[in-house]
């Protein structure tokens, strides 16, 4: 089966989503969605009953559309929002599948109303060849029910070559580790993150971490030292000496940089006092958005709310909300990386850093919504609008004529926790698993059909590969 995929006209169901809100990307009204063949073609209040929606019935039923006409969904009470696209996932497929695969990880995207996700390139083996990409498209076209793109990852091997294949089919962009990785995907020095920036024109995306100061920090840990010094070790020093470098090295070359998962306000006013415009993009995480330091290392969660880069105390969550609220950061990804338990279970240092949270992500921003620091219309910017400004995905804007039919129901009066719901990573777990959510999703629609929707998967998998410009 190729991994190519297809999204033309034609390729998706015919559906009509009746009585919600829309959000948008300036706000919420009142309006119904028509999908035709997997294209959003209308949007606006009254379509039900409306000659326009027996015109699309008929077409759906001359195109053999479902029970040979068009499927309808009730939104009544209901928000509906686009499909959400998550540019920084870890679904750890080939390689690990007891953390996590392209199913598992898709069908959790696909529960947090995430119609699309793009993978990292620390696999094993790593994405660091047309080869390895190719494959691991052809894993998503057998396995993902949501859409994909995977990270070609820079190294040292491939520095001048890179550049000739971010344009290949599928491909989300270069990713470039310069600290917190193993292997030939560590790119810690400055003559070889210029020989990646100088080949190619598409924004390389970074962890942004300085190597030598992890070096130095880590080999001063103690044994028996408490996961909650995991700051202090992974300090802001170590964030800042390599986004200064990057700043630097953008500015030297003229090539567009996105910075992942920034946890420092430092980073933050950092970005905005050197104001390079579209020259450097910033993410954040819910990760950082929603866990504070000291309190999160402490109790029932430990190890699992160690993440790199760390969770800090609460002045630095303050700036990145900030952020996040004013346009400063470009998007959200959830950095969803799942380990083990016997992986989170060892003693820090050596336990694993990362946790699973793309299904969490946009309930979590729905709590933020209530609680009065974003609004519905912010979250399109952040997790629709904002990673196709990134990195160039096609289509995948707000609901409205020619866009892909994507799209997420959420019950806005919805209260509970995540333990109280299936969830599908097999982490198995989440720091945020006893936090009181306001706001859930009730059925993902892909193009055009619903894909899930009471807790499972419905239909036949239907995830298809994410078309760049």
């Amino acid at each position: 089966m190729s991994g190519q995929g297809k999204q033309g006209a034609g390729s998706g169901g015919s559906i009509l989503i009746h009585g919600g809100r829309v959000v948008g990307a300036e706000g919420v009204s009142e309006a119904d969605v028509l999908i035709e063949h997997g294209r959003v073609t209308e949007v606006r209040p009254g379509l039900l009953g409306s000659a326009r929606l027996r015109a699309a019935e008929e077409a759906a039923r001359g195109a053999g559309g479902l029970a040979g006409g068009l499927e309808r969904l009730d939104a009544a009470g209901q928000l509906v929002f686009p499909g959400l696209t998550d540019p920084q996932v870890h679904f750890r497929e080939p390689g690990m599948p007891l953390k996590e695969d392209l199913g598992s990880g898709s069908l959790a995207a696909l529960a947090g109303g995430v119609t699309g996700f793009m993978e990292m390139p620390n696999t094993n083996p790593n994405t660091d060849s047309p080869e390895r990409l190719e494959e691991k498209l052809e894993r998503a076209a057998a396995s993902a029910v949501s859409d994909y793109a995977f990270f070609l990852g820079g190294t040292h091997e491939n520095a001048d070559q890179i550049g000739e294949w971010e344009d290949m089919p599928g491909c989300a962009g270069i990713k470039v580790f310069m600290g917190s990785s193993t292997g030939s995907l560590l790119v810690p020095d400055n003559p070889t993150l210029e020989r990646i920036l100088r080949s190619g024109k598409r924004r390389v995306t970074f962890h942004s971490e300085d190597d030598d100061r992890l070096k130095e920090r880590y080999a001063a840990v103690k044994e028996g030292t408490h996961v909650r010094e995991h700051p202090h070790v992974r300090d802001v020093a170590c964030a800042v000496q390599a986004t200064t470098r990057l700043l630097d090295l953008a500015e030297l070359t003229g090539r567009p940089i996105h910075i992942l998962h920034v946890s420092t306000a430092d980073e933050i006013r950092l970005v905005r006092e050197r104001d390079l415009g579209e020259l450097v993009t910033v993410e954040l995480t819910p990760n950082h958005l929603f866990l504070t330091a000291p309190d999160c290392y402490e109790g029932p969660h430990g190890t699992w709310a160690q993440m790199n880069p760390p969770v800090r105390d609460r002045a630095h969550q303050e700036v990145l909300r900030e952020a996040a609220a004013d346009g400063t950061a470009a998007c959200i990804g959830s950095d969803h990386a799942p380990h083990t338990l016997e992986d989170k279970a060892k003693p820090f240092p050596a336990s694993s850093s990362g946790i699973a949270g793309v299904q969490t992500t946009l309930p979590l921003l729905l709590t933020a919504v209530r609680d009065g620091w974003l609004r519905h219309e912010d979250i399109v910017r952040l997790c629709v609008q904002g990673p196709s400004r990134v990195y160039g995905a096609r289509d995948r804007g707000p609901l409205a004529p020619g866009a892909l039919g994507h799209a997420v129901l959420v019950d806005p009066s919805a209260r509970g926790t995540i333990g109280e719901r299936p969830f599908h990573s097999r982490a198995g777990h989440t720091p945020f698993a006893d936090v009181d959510l306001a706001g859930w999703p009730t059925a993902t629609v892909l193009h055009g059909r619903v894909a899930y929707q009471g807790g499972q998967l419905v239909g036949e998998r239907n995830g298809q590969r994410i078309i760049f410009r």
